[in-house]
């Protein structure tokens, strides 16, 4: 029953010590950032919700601050006084009453047990749940409870006595606590305070943005509160957060024009496939982020991705090219080779597009298509096309054969006056005519030199 008591009071200590909200982070340099609720380490940044105004229900700025600056040995030293100083004020007199209440009753079963034995099991139970009490309760009441301990030891030891035990084996508690660092708690912070610190923040984060923020953040609290400002103070701190503001601004202004140049530039270097000079002008970035101060590497890191993305693009451009240059005596050969029997197929175009649209097709133009079609065929059938364009002189073929197709089709439609197989004329002739453009595209994208996309 003590057991329960004590894991009941020790969650309602836990949620009231969540109502503790203005703690503190401590920067290396000894001032403080106020955070609204536990600070928390995620990796090596701490992040934290800071209050810009010290109002009841405040306006919340998510901080992110390196670990670096900050030191967390005194950050958690004070979440943990703060904790205990509002458990202490609020909830610790309630619990120790109940503790009290229930070594009041665990007396009463000793008594009213009928055995030796089960005396003993009862006190063993209670002692443990006592000696747990002080470290899940802030050691709050500390001492009378080790009174109350002292008092279970010498009853467990006269109950052991009495059943003839001679060794006892008692877990007694230490008389002399490990020392402590104690953090002084701060009072909540002033106007002027809440301000200074908003200040500080902006000079504590990484991010450039979160900078300019804090720093507008700070200058509209200032304007807003004159009145309740020292007029020097606000005058001096308004001047010095526009100036840090500005400056900030002129160096988000400098790295997006140095990126923009050199983005520019490398895109010129990529159309001509200079891997040397998109490697110089990669190897130039240090030194023109240095003479910006290095002031934005999140930025620098990007445009670096940048350029190193374009310079593999140049590279694969080249590697294209240099295969092209290889290989453009055989595509050279083949377009010489196929020239005539292209020429003879665009002859055909016209009779082509008039079976596609069923607008007439005269005994001559079929006669024509079809002789056509097989000189077209014999010329075809000795190229050896290179194996790069292999594909495209199947699609030649096919539009060749296609074209073939329409024509006889057409002309059994005519002699049965069948407009369905007019239609399938129609479709035949459609095939070739696209299969004929999808070759002369296709054979053109592997024939140029290769630019880049």
């Amino acid at each position: 029953m003590l057991i329960a008591a004590a894991a009941a009071v020790s969650a309602d200590a836990a949620a009231a010590a969540d109502d503790a909200t203005l703690l503190r982070v401590f920067l290396k340099d000894g001032t403080w950032l106020v955070s609204y609720g536990e600070p928390a380490l995620v990796g090596d940044h701490v992040v934290f919700s800071m209050p810009i105004a010290p109002t009841p229900n405040p306006p919340l700025h998510l901080m992110d601050v390196a670990l670096t600056r900050v030191d967390w040995d005194r950050t958690s030293r004070y979440a943990s006084a703060a904790r205990a100083s509002h458990y202490i004020q609020t909830q610790a007199e309630a619990d120790y009453a109940a503790l009290s209440n229930e070594m009041a009753r665990t007396l009463g079963q000793i008594g009213a047990a009928d055995s030796t034995a089960q005396r003993i099991a009862i006190v063993e139970r209670a002692r443990k749940a006592l000696a747990d009490w002080p470290q899940n309760h802030f050691n709050y009441r500390q001492n009378d409870v080790r009174q109350m301990l002292s008092m279970l030891d010498e009853a467990l030891a006269d109950l052991r006595a009495a059943t003839g035990a001679q060794r006892f084996d008692l877990a007694l508690t230490a008389d002399v606590d490990p020392p402590a660092i104690v953090e002084p708690l701060l009072p909540p912070p002033t106007l002027q305070e809440s301000i200074e610190q908003v200040l500080r923040a902006a000079r504590a984060v990484d991010s450039p943005a979160d900078r300019i923020a804090l720093f507008a953040t700070a200058m509209v609290t200032i304007d807003k509160s004159r009145a309740s400002l020292p007029a020097d103070w606000a005058t001096a701190a308004r001047l010095d957060a526009e100036m840090a503001m500005r400056a900030e601004q002129r160096i988000d202004q400098s790295y997006r024009s140095l990126t923009a140049r050199m983005i520019a530039l490398a895109d010129a270097q990529v159309r001509m496939a200079d891997v040397r000079a998109l490697e110089r002008l990669l190897q130039s970035v240090p030194a023109r982020d240095a003479a910006l101060g290095g002031k934005r590497p999140d930025a620098v890191v990007s445009l670096v991705a940048a350029l190193e993305d374009k310079l593999d693009a140049a590279r694969r451009l080249q590697l294209a090219r240099d295969r092209w240059a290889m290989r453009a005596t055989a595509y050279q050969q083949y377009q010489t080779d196929i020239a005539a029997p292209m020429r003879l197929f665009a002859q055909l175009t016209p009779m082509l597009e008039n079976i596609k649209a069923l607008s007439g097709s005269t005994p001559d133009h079929l006669t024509f298509i079809d002789r056509t079609v097989t000189t077209i065929q014999k010329l075809a059938s000795v190229i050896k096309p290179p194996p790069e364009l292999a594909a495209v002189h199947a699609l030649f073929v096919s539009a060749v054969q296609l074209a073939a197709n329409a024509s006889q089709i057409r002309r059994e439609a005519v002699l049965a006056e069948d407009m369905s197989r007019a239609w399938n004329a129609s479709s035949a002739a459609a095939g070739a005519l696209m299969l004929m453009a999808r070759a002369n595209t296709d054979m053109l994208a592997v024939v140029r030199r290769p630019e880049p996309r």
